[in-house]
């Protein structure tokens, strides 16, 4: 017969488990099914897997060597089962997304539910760094950022081009300006991001091209901080233009400096088959954004 799939399944649950009878309990099998599976590869290929030591067993060299072997096969054959049982007609299933900004992740996420309800969404918000290692890491499934590199270990969809905007109080003396410029926000009391983000990474790039080296009086490590900040009246805060879809009557000032648009993403690891990051990458029309 070979190394058939259930031979696979029972020299890997007897090397895993140490003996027939915990192994035979794990497959949902009698014990002397199992010692018969493992005697007939053993006959078959002329080896020996087993060494009986008290009342366990022992794997030999070689056992450990297939086992290396026949654990990925046996993981891919459990995540394949689990694809066809959750994704078949696409009616379950869990899709964990990071997001870098509130938008365009959520309208993309609104889309999804709106064609499959059923979809269950597990949503992790962070700076660019963080969500970066969060898929690297296998921590989500698919992420939105902007500026993801382009260096082989992702998949990308290039889904909107945005620039960075500062965002003032309707009570500051910008707000009722359209355009701004850094040389004049460096009157202004100013509030950052940590350097982890990718918003203040094109700040940082734009007073240093204009030769200028602000001092911020805040800074702050989420997105959301900023804007609250702002609201309160405490100063000069940046966003990306379409991060978000509050208004709370802040006022968004273009600065020319930062006008260069930037490419936003959707992103998942190179070589990711899954039906429900599919889906969502096909969420992404421009026109829906």
């Amino acid at each position: 017969m070979g190394l058939t799939s259930s031979r696979i399944r029972a020299v890997n649950a007897v090397y895993e488990a140490g003996n027939f009878s915990l192994a035979a309990k794990r497959l949902g099998v009698s014990q002397p099914a199992v010692a018969q599976q493992i005697r007939d590869l053993e006959r078959d290929f002329g080896i020996t897997l087993f060494d009986r030591r008290g009342n366990g067993l022992a794997p030999t060299t070689i056992c450990d060597q297939l086992y290396n072997v026949t654990a990925r096969i046996q993981a891919h054959e459990t995540e394949a089962v689990a694809v066809l049982k959750q994704h078949a007609d696409l009616t379950g299933g869990e899709l964990r997304i990071g997001l870098g900004n509130s938008m365009p992740g959520m309208r993309l996420i609104r889309s999804l539910q709106r064609h499959f309800p059923t979809i269950r969404i597990k949503a992790e918000m962070g700076s660019w760094s963080s969500i970066i290692h969060a898929v690297v890491d296998q921590r989500v499934d698919v992420g939105v950022l902007p500026d993801v590199p382009d260096d082989g270990r992702f998949r990308r969809k290039d889904i909107l081009r945005q620039g960075v905007v500062a965002i003032v109080h309707p009570n500051h003396p910008l707000a009722d300006v359209r355009q701004t410029s850094c040389s004049e926000l460096m009157q202004h009391r100013l509030i950052f991001r940590t350097r982890q983000s990718s918003t203040q990474r094109v700040v940082d790039r734009a007073f240093s091209r204009a030769q200028l080296k602000p001092e911020p009086m805040i800074i702050l490590d989420t997105r959301d901080g900023v804007f609250e900040a702002v609201a309160n009246e405490l100063g000069v805060g940046f966003m990306w233009e379409h991060g978000s879809s509050r208004t709370d009557k802040i006022k968004k000032i273009h600065v020319p400096e930062m006008d260069a648009e930037v490419p936003e993403y959707i992103f998942c690891l190179a070589g990711r088959k899954d039906k429900l990051v599919d889906l969502f990458f096909d969420q992404a029309l421009i026109h829906d954004l």
